[in-house]
């Protein structure tokens, strides 16, 4: 790997380089990687905050909205100077603020088929923070198209949801393998019709970029083939697991 860290780098990322399942190896690994977050919402920004913070080399971040005043509780990387911004540029301004060495691919886009698979090529891990089944389930197909590293969040009341899928390994079940058993409706993942407590979707954010950070370095344990289910008002945590499903068709 071709990246040397300098005396900056080596002070500012000290506390985990120091971590002897990272070192200065896993920090160059993590300088290396690309991370592409689709929705910075109250996912997208805490998880594309620590991705900075920790060192990723290029952050993707997709987006086509403004901030509005309801979303500053819970979006982490959002102030009142922002109000009627793009949500990309403010967050793609924080972002370089925290980390100036860090690459930002800012798309003002509403996702679809054709502008996805041109945007994932670049990128080797993806994060969903989206707030609705049909961007999560083109988010799903496409990211198991090109057989990429994908973790997704949702988040609702007090509650969170977190997968994560590795798709180069074929046995790898998807989220429609999850969802299949249910009546779904978007109405359980808007936080305008079910609310949301603004810590429950930072911690669920963090998590998920917790998740992506093992990803790179090889570390730890995933979900993959399992959601963890958080309940954070009664403290409740469990896992699920679920396969895949042969009746589950590729949609692309």
């Amino acid at each position: 790997m071709n990246i040397n860290l300098d005396k900056n780098q080596i002070e500012r990322f000290s506390r985990q380089i120091v971590l002897k399942n990272i070192g200065s190896l896993g920090q160059k690994k993590i300088i290396g990687a690309k991370v592409l977050i689709i929705g910075m919402g109250g996912l997208g920004c805490p998880a594309a905050e620590f991705l900075a913070r920790a060192g990723v080399g290029v952050l993707g971040i997709v987006d086509p909205d403004i901030v509005n005043l309801s979303n500053i509780h819970r979006q982490s990387l959002y102030s009142i100077e922002d109000l009627k911004k793009s949500k990309i540029k403010s967050a793609q301004k924080k972002l370089k603020k925290i980390n100036s060495k860090i690459k930002v691919n800012a798309y003002k886009i509403r996702l679809n088929i054709k502008n996805y698979q041109k945007i994932i090529k670049n990128y080797d891990y993806i994060i969903d923070g989206s707030d609705n089944f049909e961007t999560k389930f083109l988010i799903n197909d496409v990211s198991r198209k090109y057989k990429k590293f994908l973790v997704t969040g949702a988040i609702s009341k007090f509650d969170g949801h977190i997968f994560s899928f590795d798709f180069k390994n074929k046995k790898t079940p998807c989220i429609r393998s999850f969802y299949q058993e249910y009546e779904i409706s978007d109405d359980i993942l808007n936080c305008e019709y079910e609310g949301i407590l603004g810590t429950v979707a930072g911690i669920i954010g963090i998590m998920q970029a917790n998740e992506i950070l093992k990803k790179i370095l090889s570390i730890g344990k995933n979900l993959n083939g399992q959601v963890l289910v958080i309940d954070l008002l009664n403290l409740n945590f469990r896992k699920i697991k679920f396969k895949k499903l042969k009746d589950v068709k590729k949609k692309i």
